[in-house]
């Protein structure tokens, strides 16, 4: 009976590590990649210039010049911020609102000149053109410019404004800059190291569907199942162990 449960231990433990192995590699593999790149690089940093910042004297309108436009042309039932933003060296009002849809609030945003408070329309594509060639660092030439409206759960630009303009350059590293159409702001620049990056850090969550959410099923199964694996071990060490059966047999015999 002894016998037979030692080789159910073993065979459990094998089997339950090879299952489990493969997980762990990856992890492993991940943590090594994660560790051994700069979270600044992996973001795009050094690909890009600090949005440039507004001068001082610059003459504003009252932003309750837009504010009044906009609730002409449409329902508002609060604002969720007004910032002061640079679009190509020209100053802008980002006006964030909530308008209802049925009883759902939905997240609105509107452009306005700051210099007039007139309302203005989204960001062209010569506009984002300009602005992406503007905070790109090499010299490189744009090698094309998409305008996307909707984006999968495993986007490079998920969670993030839309819709947006994307910007690719002639580069080694396949940078694409990103800039939302209604926001009037650079988002984001991805490139093939954060690409790499992200698909590992997939494979890191097990979050196969958004690639981002930690503590689903299958991450808390597998997290469970590697435990028993190890503490399987521990015990195939025991009953296997020449050490422990001549430490057993001196207490028994003492």
């Amino acid at each position: 009976m002894k016998r037979n449960s030692n080789y159910l231990i073993r065979k459990s433990h094998r089997y339950l590590g090879v299952f489990i192995g493969v997980q762990f590699l990856l992890w492993a593999a991940g943590g090594l990649y994660f560790s051994w790149h700069d979270i600044d690089y992996v973001h795009g940093d050094h690909l890009h210039r600090p949005q440039p910042h507004l001068a001082a004297g610059i003459t504003l309108a009252s932003p309750g010049i837009a504010l009044q436009q906009l609730r002409s042309t449409a329902h508002i039932d609060s604002i969720v911020s007004l910032a002061l933003i640079n679009i190509l060296g020209k100053p802008a009002y980002r006006i964030t609102y909530l308008t209802t849809n049925g009883r759902i609030p939905v997240k609105q945003v509107a452009l306005a000149d700051a210099a007039t408070g007139a309302l203005r329309g989204e960001i062209s594509q010569e506009e984002a053109r300009e602005m992406a060639k503007a905070l790109f660092v090499p010299d490189k030439d744009i090698s094309s410019v998409e305008y996307i409206t909707v984006v999968s759960k495993h986007s490079e630009y998920r969670e993030k404004p839309l819709p947006a303009w994307v910007v690719r350059f002639n580069h080694p590293d396949n940078p694409a800059i990103y800039i939302g159409a209604r926001t009037g702001t650079f988002e984001s620049i991805r490139h093939d190291t954060w690409r790499n990056f992200d698909f590992l850090w997939m494979l890191h969550t097990m979050d196969y569907e958004g690639r981002d959410k930690f503590g689903n099923l299958l991450l808390r199964t597998f997290s469970v199942l590697g435990l028993v694996t190890v503490f399987s071990g521990f015990l195939v060490f025991y009953i296997s162990s020449p050490t422990v059966r001549k430490w057993k047999k001196r207490l028994k015999n003492n």
